[in-house]
């Protein structure tokens, strides 16, 4: 796959397009209110995944989990939800991040997940440099995130970014700042120290 920002600007909110070896182009912007319906939509046709992350179905408090989960000890003005759409059209991707989490620098993303028509194309893999390279040029020295423990597609995922995979996260109560269901799995933490350009 081949990216390419078309908005380097660090201080701009995150606009960015995505070009495909295949020609197919996808915007990766934040999210605006009118994204919710197709956030729901995209939660429903991603079943799969959430029901690994959570044990449970998706359903509607999935998208509100979304809009106020935040890690103990981060800011709400460094939270960022992020949507990718292709060409304009609906949701096809959301993705969690909290920037300067767990520690100044770095950025903790929590939910990364595309339309699975689009799982195994190698357009989340577009997606995810392509954001890794604007938090490497703003000067972010760790990401980290997790993965459901048994959820091989995503481990494979971020084995193919160069994430090094860290050991289960402690089992707590709570996820970020929402109780942990009793059906919720245990989750690898993985981190990457993201390659600056130039």
């Amino acid at each position: 796959m081949r990216s390419r920002v078309d908005d380097d600007r660090m201080t701009e909110p995150i606009s960015m397009t995505i070009t495909t070896d295949d020609g197919r182009r996808y915007t990766l912007r934040e999210a605006v209110p009118d994204d919710e319906p197709g956030v729901l939509a995209l939660f429903e046709a991603g079943g799969a995944y959430l029901e690994a992350a959570t044990g449970l179905p998706s359903g509607p408090g999935d998208l509100q989990s979304l809009y106020y989960s935040l890690p103990p000890g981060a800011d709400w003005q460094d939270k960022l939800i992020l949507v990718v759409t292709e060409d304009g059209g609906p949701v096809v991707g959301i993705i969690d991040a909290v920037r300067h989490h767990p520690a100044p620098g770095a950025w903790s993303v929590g939910l990364f997940l595309l339309h699975p028509s689009l799982w195994g194309t190698g357009t989340g893999r577009a997606v995810a440099t392509v954001l890794l390279d604007r938090a490497a040029a703003s000067g972010t020295t760790l990401v980290t995130t997790t993965v459901p423990v048994g959820w091989s597609r995503g481990r494979r995922f971020l084995a193919s970014l160069r994430f090094r995979f860290t050991g289960r996260a402690p089992r707590g109560p709570a996820t970020a700042n929402r109780s942990t269901g009793p059906r919720e799995p245990a989750v690898e933490r993985a981190e990457l120290v993201p390659a600056r350009k130039g």
